[in-house]
């Protein structure tokens, strides 16, 4: 049976009353009726510095538990670091490994990671796509061998925001990385908005711009057996101002989740977890009890 859940950093950004007390939104997700929470492990909220002792870990698992959640992932907080600019991933590496501990300890089995830099910011360097590309695999690749020794798994979310965001870099990261590397623990998060916006508008990219027929749909397709967790929002097609993909409430935009359902089940994703993202959408609250419901609906029609 599928599970759902919904990322804890919906509730920080954009909000008139941010959600610092990480205790309280616990309860509060579970009164929603989720069945799990996905840690944005960076400040106020739980993060591998301010749980820096297995004993506070040990704590904030059990608090999780007690309130019939779990946790579904974690979103490492990796943005201080460059990677696609830099030659030498160890330091990218260092501060990844400090949130596979952090994971581990809390019995996470599911990593978050992305390119770290934001377009914008590489935009004016003039970097080669090929050096990027190459950066990239090479330090993914020595993250997903130490996940693999930990029991978790990685998953890159692509999207506008960051580089590599055009389908064939996409598809070429995952085959390079898990196929041709054999890292079995490395895939793709696949996040609904994010590769409408990536496949059917081709946003953000550099260069020509790159779309596919079959939009979002057909990314998926071809991305069979290489998903290994996902992420549900709506898309009304534009970019916020972050230059990354709007995100909007569930059935309030363009996606047809009636032409995904059959495909993201046939997937292969190894986990059973179905996630809500919400970032950076005004008033979270309001909407997370109706995606939860939205969800709950395509579960009972698709999953049950």
């Amino acid at each position: 049976m599928k599970k759902l859940s919904i990322g804890s950093w919906a509730f920080l950004f954009n909000q008139d009353q941010p959600a610092t007390d990480f205790h309280g939104l616990v309860h509060d997700i579970a009164n929603l009726g989720y069945e799990g929470v996905e840690l944005g492990g960076f400040a106020p909220h739980p993060n591998p510095h301010s749980h820096d002792t297995k004993e506070k870990r040990q704590h904030l698992a059990a608090m999780v538990r007690d309130h019939g959640l779990e946790f579904s992932a974690l979103a490492a907080d990796l943005w201080s670091q460059k990677l696609v600019s830099v030659d030498d991933h160890r330091p990218w590496l260092a501060a990844a490994e400090k949130n596979l501990a952090f994971a581990q300890d809390l019995g996470i089995t599911t990593m978050r990671i992305d390119t770290a830099e934001p377009v914008a910011a590489i935009r004016g360097l003039n970097l080669d796509p090929r050096l990027m590309m190459d950066r990239a695999v090479q330090a993914f690749a020595a993250c997903a061998k130490r996940a693999a020794d930990c029991g978790i798994t990685i998953c890159w979310e692509f999207e506008p925001g960051f580089p590599l965001n055009k389908p064939s870099e996409i598809l070429e990261v995952v085959q390079r990385v898990r196929d041709a590397g054999g890292v079995p623990n490395f895939g793709v998060l696949f996040d609904t908005c994010h590769a409408h916006m990536c496949a059917a508008v081709g946003a953000n990219q550099t260069g020509e711009r790159e779309m596919l027929p079959g939009g979002a749909l057909e990314l998926l397709q071809r991305l069979q057996g290489k998903i290994n967790h996902v992420h549900f929002i709506d898309s009304d097609g534009s970019l916020n101002e972050h230059h990354t993909s709007t995100r909007i409430p569930l059935g309030a935009g363009v996606l047809r989740f009636d032409q995904l359902m059959p495909a993201l089940l046939a997937s292969g994703v190894p986990n059973d977890w179905w996630c809500v993202d919400l970032c950076f959408w005004p008033n979270a609250w309001e909407a997370a009890g109706e995606c939860r419901r939205f969800l709950d609906r395509l579960r009972r029609k698709y999953a049950a």
